[in-house]
């Protein structure tokens, strides 16, 4: 019997999805987009998990981007709008997303890296859309790509269609910090450890606060978040972080 082409892990309020593809670079199939689909179901109605963790398997490639298969229109097309389902569903998590780029994050590997809240890289990792130089265009990770980035190197990236290193990536905001291979599991565990033991239920409202303002105007963004801040404010665990911090002592904090 093969191998899943992706793995989960729950352990310490961490669930970990792993992309177990290292013959294929890491590269995302159907059958992966569906198994993430259904593990980011179960993690987020697990009230044991609090942080989400993708990577790949081994130290080349995080992911080199799709590989949808199949010569059949219909089964390409299927598979285009699986992978945005996907990128969707990763956008609007209610719970923090870190990406562990552990090497190589290519053309749909891209998209996927950037649907994340926290990207923690290798410094010799490798990023890239090359789909131009194939007679492509990168689509649906565009819209990723443009959110994400200043607006004109993404375009000079997209229509060159050249590699970019970490140093390049994190100038350009694809990524928020690049470490060296040999400290980039504590990163990442210090990282999701302090993730973990953040308030559920408030990093949930910031997170949809935060990303659901990006396209309002002044106004209405300062009254949206007026609203968002009494919701906040409201829950048992701003009260206990309140009282934590008078008291001098740890927060426990229940995600109500």
């Amino acid at each position: 019997m093969s191998e899943p082409h992706l793995l989960y892990q729950v352990k310490n309020n961490i669930a970990s999805l792993t992309i177990n593809r290292e013959d294929r670079r890491n590269a995302i199939s159907i059958e992966t987009i569906d198994l993430f689909l259904q593990y980011l179901d179960e993690a987020e109605r697990d009230p044991e998990v609090r942080v989400i963790l993708i990577t790949g398997v081994g130290d080349k490639a995080f992911c080199a981007g799709a590989d949808l298969g199949g010569d059949a229109d219909g089964k390409i097309q299927a598979g285009f709008e699986s992978y945005a389902q996907l990128l969707k569903r990763l956008s609007g998590y209610p719970k923090p997303v870190v990406a562990r780029v552990n090497g190589a994050c290519m053309a749909g590997g891209m998209g996927f890296m950037l649907a994340c809240d926290i990207v923690i890289a290798r410094n010799d990792a490798k990023f890239g859309t090359p789909e131009v130089n194939v007679g492509l265009w990168p689509m649906m990770i565009g819209a990723l790509i443009y959110r994400n980035t200043l607006r004109k190197k993404a375009m000079e990236m997209v229509l060159l269609g050249e590699r970019l290193n970490a140093d390049q990536a994190q100038e350009m905001g694809l990524i928020t910090r690049a470490v060296p291979a040999d400290r980039l599991d504590d990163e990442i565990n210090r990282v999701s450890r302090s993730l973990a033991e953040k308030s559920p239920i408030g990093m949930k409202i910031g997170k949809e606060a935060f990303y659901a303002m990006a396209d309002m105007p002044l106004e209405e963004a300062v009254d949206f978040l007026s609203g968002k801040i009494a919701e906040v404010a409201s829950t048992e665990d701003a009260r206990e972080g309140i009282m934590a911090f008078i008291e001098k002592r740890k927060p426990v904090f229940k995600g109500k």
